[in-house]
């Protein structure tokens, strides 16, 4: 009999984390198979294909859908996209401080996250015609924005990651390592510590 547990991916989510508080996020999410179908990097820049422009699209249409989030730094890159979401409100702990209020039933990372990549894949599967087909990787990788500092090394990251792209760890023919993964992962799963206000 096949172990239950065999299967079970580990949450890279916080404990206890209310992932539809106010705050800043930063994200990756992948194409299935981690296959280059965004586009390709030309001289340290990213040359976006038909399905690199339609994710950058649904991307910055998401404060359409979800009026209380703000969309900071954000970078298509071959087989994936980074991006700072910001959810937003009143007594915001982190980088985002804006005015709007919450709604009943705020929406979490979550289903944000759910809602861009159901959006993106259905408009790629119409040009392709291929309804029904995955097109993201399953989950995503995200990490909760601290503070100021964290925030800014962050947004460097996005913009320059075009030009790092042969140290990236999602590339497949990576040539190194880059610094910017240690430092990410050197923070702890413990509680998020609230920083002042901005």
């Amino acid at each position: 009999m096949a172990d239950p547990k065999a299967n079970k991916r580990r949450s890279l989510r916080l404990p206890e984390y209310d992932y539809s508080q106010a705050g800043a996020y930063f994200v990756t999410i992948w194409v299935n198979q981690r296959k280059c179908l965004l586009g390709e990097i030309m001289d340290g820049a990213i040359q976006l294909n038909d399905y690199g422009k339609i994710v950058s699209d649904c991307w910055h249409d998401l404060p359409r859908h979800y009026p209380n989030i703000e969309l900071d730094a954000f970078v298509v890159m071959p087989n994936h996209v980074h991006g700072v979401v910001g959810l937003v409100g009143a007594g915001l702990p982190r980088p985002y401080n804006n005015q709007k209020a919450f709604p009943p039933g705020q929406p979490t990372l979550g289903q944000i996250i759910a809602y861009y990549k159901y959006q993106s894949t259905k408009v790629i599967n119409v040009m392709r015609q291929a309804p029904g087909t995955k097109f993201w990787q399953r989950g995503y990788y995200e990490h909760v924005v601290r503070d100021d500092a964290s925030l800014s090394r962050i947004r460097e990251y996005i913009v320059n990651n075009p030009l790092r792209w042969e140290l990236d760890r999602e590339n497949l023919q990576a040539r190194g390592q880059d610094d910017f993964d240690c430092w990410l992962a050197s923070f702890t799963t413990g509680p998020v510590k609230q920083t002042r206000k901005l």
